[in-house]
């Protein structure tokens, strides 16, 4: 009990501070609205357009790609103790049941990635520059874009 007690007691304090400070940080700083201030900051550059952009989804796809094939090398290591270790059973016949077992998990285990793998290169999701006849998105490209007039629409030069 005195344990759930602390804890609470902690989160509790955690939660007056934090909100605590947000209170006093709205009550105390300058409110003076101005266009510049209510502009979309991005490393300093205007801005250009509406922030309503389409993302291009092969950022995302090659992300989860990484995430797969990083966290199946991660999974080898749990695979690879268990195999290396079978040597230690007492019995000669266990450690070789032992590692028949780990080594077809393990090619099952492959064997699916290989199956995802060979599906994302088929259909071209792997392929960082695309064709415009398997793309959808056309760009509208103008020639002689001028980006200090594009970036203030609110504002003439």
């Amino acid at each position: 009990m005195d344990l759930l007690l602390s804890i609470t007691i902690f989160v509790a304090f955690g939660a007056v501070f934090v909100f605590l400070n947000l209170a006093v940080g709205a009550l105390i700083r300058p409110k003076v609205p101005n266009p510049e201030k209510s502009a979309c900051y991005e490393c300093g550059e205007p801005s250009i357009g509406s922030s309503w952009v389409q993302f291009d989804l092969r950022f995302y796809i090659v992300a989860l790609v990484y995430l797969i094939f990083d966290v199946e090398v991660a999974l080898f290591y749990p695979w690879a103790v268990a195999y290396g270790s079978a040597i230690n059973e007492p019995t000669a016949a266990a450690a070789f049941q032992l590692r028949q077992v780990a080594i077809v998990d393990m090619l099952f285990f492959f064997g699916v990635l290989l199956v995802g793998f060979a599906y994302l290169w088929r259909f071209g999701y792997l392929d960082w520059v695309r064709s415009a006849a398997t793309t959808s998105f056309k760009a509208d490209y103008r020639p002689g874009l001028d980006l200090s007039r594009e970036a203030r629409i609110d504002r003439p030069i």
